[in-house]
């Protein structure tokens, strides 16, 4: 670490070097020649700056305060900026990305892999649980995983060892049923993810009518055993199917087991759906504040559609 006195010297050291790229920087846009020995480019930068600093200076924000006062000169720049920090009023960081074009600085990242995920995939949907602080994700291929709040342990099923199951195209939480809800082509999955180990933990729904695209929690019932989902097709449908715990707690229904997959029929569940599109409805969405639902197409004369949820069993 420096010492006092040396870290006053280095402030400085660092200011001067500031003022002299800006007056650079100030006299090209002013269009008056600048000797090619003494511009200050990036490189030459960087390296007075380890120099004064020492060698724990990160290259990235550097860039970014180099960036910083060659786009605008007469910005407020402080020296702490070339550690990673900001000062100052509160909108200085984002005074700082107008600047930067709404570019985000990030200081820090992490890369989270696990065992089950052994291919080349994607990630197809990304749903945050807020009351119970984790995230659920579905990937293209077939993995559903929930990340808890330190994003470092999870749980995670995956789909693509059974032959049943399709691409994934969307997921979301089942707030009442504590279970991760996610769509394929053909089927709807129920996964109750607090099972782990179990062999009654996830339930297949199928047959479904389309080729499913979309899919959303609707959590419009005050009955702590049931929850509502919305989803949208590729024939321009959207349904609304109620699952209950009863559903998934009975050994009498009629199905077969496969591994750890429990099919159910989807006849025994209740299903509405209404034609509102033309083409494929991509994306769907519930707004409780107005109890209506949302719903986008390519189709283009009726792309967004947004009625009220208890319309959507009636013919149009």
């Amino acid at each position: 670490a420096l010492e006092v006195p040396d870290f006053k010297n280095a402030l400085k050291q660092f200011q001067k070097l500031v003022e002299k790229t800006v007056t650079q920087k100030t006299k090209k846009r002013l269009g008056l020649y600048i000797e090619d020995e003494d511009e200050i480019d990036y490189d030459k930068f960087y390296t007075t700056t380890q120099a004064i600093f020492g060698p724990e200076i990160k290259d990235r924000n550097v860039k970014a305060f180099f960036r910083k006062i060659s786009n605008s000169p007469d910005a407020r720049a402080e020296w702490c900026e070339i550690f990673g920090y900001f000062i100052g009023e509160s909108d200085t960081v984002s005074s700082q990305l107008k600047e930067e074009n709404m570019v985000f600085l990030v200081s820090e990242k992490q890369q989270i892999t696990h065992a089950v995920v052994k291919r080349q995939d994607v990630i197809k949907s990304i749903v945050k649980v807020p009351h119970l602080d984790f995230t659920v994700t579905s990937s293209q291929k077939g993995v559903l995983t929930i990340f808890n709040n330190q994003r470092k342990s999870f749980f995670s099923y995956p789909f693509y060892l059974h032959q049943d199951t399709a691409w994934i195209t969307g997921c979301d939480f089942l707030p009442h049923l504590k279970s991760v809800v996610a769509v394929t082509e053909r089927t709807v999955i129920v996964w109750d993810y607090k099972s782990k180990g179990s062999q009654n933990n996830c339930f297949i729904i199928k047959p479904m009518e389309n080729g499913l695209l979309c899919v959303c929690t609707v959590p419009m019932s005050d009955h702590l055993a049931e929850d509502n989902i919305l989803m949208g097709d590729d024939k321009g449908y959207v349904h609304l199917l109620t699952v209950m715990s009863d559903h998934f707690g009975l050994k009498q229904y009629k199905g077969k087991k496969e591994s750890q997959l429990q099919v159910l029929d989807s006849k025994i569940f209740n299903i509405v759906k209404r034609k509102l599109h033309d083409d494929w409805a991509v994306k769907v969405k519930y707004f409780s504040d107005l109890n209506c639902f949302g719903s986008c197409s390519s189709d283009s004369i009726h792309s967004f559609v947004l009625d009220d949820i208890k319309r959507l069993g009636d013919n149009l």
